[in-house]
This record gives C-alpha cells, sequence and structure tokens, in this order.
C-alpha cells in the first residue's frame, strides 16, 4: 500500500486553525470572486486609492453588479464587511483561503497563494489584545524562544495599523539569506478596524471596535519548514511532498 501524504500548506492551515479554534475563533469561509465593493470600496480603499495600484487585480468579464465589478479576492479580508453585514458582534473569526494577484512568478511570488484573515469585534477591544493574541500565536506556532517585534505600519482598512517581524526561524536570528542578513522576517499586518470600515458594514463606530489581521499562509509554511522558493510549494512534485 502506497501511503499519501498531505501538503504542508494543509499542515499549517490545520495547525493555524487549531491555535486560534483554542483562543475562541470560529472558522468561517468566502467566496473567491470577490466584488470590487467589497474587495475594495467597503475596505476604505476608493476608486483613486493609491493601494489599488498595490494589488494588481484579476477582472472577470460580464456583466458588473450594483457593487462594482467582479475580481478575484486579491485579500482575504474581502470577506469582513460581508461577514459584519450579516452577523452582529461580538464576534472571532479566521478565513483561511486562496487569494489572487497578477504578480510575476519568483522565489517568493505566485499568482495564487494563500491568507488567513482574522478579525474581533465587540463592544470594546484594545490593541493590547491584539498583541496577545498575535504573540501567543507565534509562540505556538514557532515555539516559545520566537522573538517578536512590532513596527507601525500602513493598511487602509486598519487605524492604527502595524507589522509583526519574528525572529528567523532559519538562522534563529544570526542573519542568513532568508532574512536578508537581518535576523528578523517580516510575518503579518495587522491594526484596529478602521471606523469606515465599520460604517461600510453599517455598524456604529462609537460604539464598537475591533481588530484584524493578515497571514500569508505560504510564508508561515516556507519558515517552517525551511523552503527557500514558494513555486515548491505549487510543482506538485512529488519528490518535495514526500518530505512532510
Amino acid at each position: 500500500m502506497i501511503s499519501g501524504h498531505l501538503h504542508p500548506l494543509t499542515y499549517v492551515e490545520r495547525k493555524i486553525v487549531s491555535i486560534f479554534g483554542n483562543l475562541g475563533f470560529e472558522v468561517v469561509e468566502g467566496p473567491e470572486i470577490a466584488s470590487e465593493w467589497s474587495n475594495f470600496d467597503a475596505l476604505n480603499m476608493p476608486k483613486e486609492h493609491p493601494a489599488r495600484d498595490m494589488q494588481d487585480t484579476f477582472t472577470l468579464k460580464g456583466d458588473d453588479s450594483k457593487e462594482g465589478k467582479r475580481v478575484l479576492r486579491t485579500q482575504t479580508s474581502a470577506v469582513q464587511v460581508p461577514y459584519m453585514k450579516d452577523h452582529q458582534p461580538p464576534f472571532r473569526i479566521i478565513v483561511p483561503g486562496k487569494v489572487f494577484r497578477r504578480d510575476a512568478s519568483d522565489v517568493s511570488h505566485s499568482s495564487n497563494f494563500y491568507q488567513v484573515e482574522g478579525l474581533m469585534v465587540d463592544d470594546k477591544v484594545s490593541l493590547a489584545e491584539l498583541k496577545g493574541v498575535l504573540k501567543q500565536f507565534i509562540e505556538e506556532f514557532f515555539g516559545p524562544n520566537t522573538k517578536v517585534r512590532w513596527r507601525p505600519g500602513y493598511f487602509p482598512f486598519v487605524e492604527p495599523g502595524m507589522e509583526v517581524d519574528v525572529s528567523c526561524v532559519i538562522c534563529q536570528g544570526k542573519g542568513c539569506p532568508t532574512c536578508k542578513r537581518t535576523g528578523w522576517v517580516e510575518l503579518l499586518g495587522a491594526g484596529m478596524v478602521h471606523p469606515n470600515v465599520f460604517k461600510a458594514a453599517k455598524y456604529d463606530p462609537e460604539k464598537v471596535q475591533g481588530f484584524a489581521f493578515g497571514i500569508g499562509l505560504d510564508r508561515l509554511a516556507m519558515m517552517k519548514y525551511g523552503i527557500n522558493d514558494i513555486r515548491l510549494l505549487y510543482s506538485g512534485d512529488l519528490r518535495f511532498l514526500k518530505q512532510f
């Protein structure tokens, strides 16, 4: 009998779901085809917003909806506002799934890859809670000795926003090609949900607070298993998969 092998992305997704599940987060799915409104406008990125230029989008042919053109979602954040419109806080959710961007394929980029979106909304939610949740996730995923660095970051749908770095698990922070000799690797972006996002969901930003974060699943897999080329994850090469 020939035994099968789970894909490393499957291992990583199951680990993420387990960790956040223990923290009270529910797994939610969303469509890979989104409207311009849910993918951009509702996330505080109107048509002239420069952030749209950072995400080269696949636009689908056909009739436009009342929410604009149909696109292949560029981020799992596209699930945020549609979910909030159908649910009332408090809630904690994560949204794992595939996203698409018109990127040229190289060692660190692909036209389709995986993300995990996180969203927590309640009447009182603090930045300290966000940092506590992410720190616990990082330590459970990479190990208790993993160092974490918080940096200010800009994302249109959060304010304040921050980027989170971890000590390179390949060289243990000593410096290597993977971390560009810095000892640090950028892991995710996060922040407090912008009031305009709450308004798009018909929430009163004076009465609710929340945080959101986005994690690249592929990047986590590459760091966890020391994979130096994202294309290996999608090659279908059994010699590669049999290592897991």
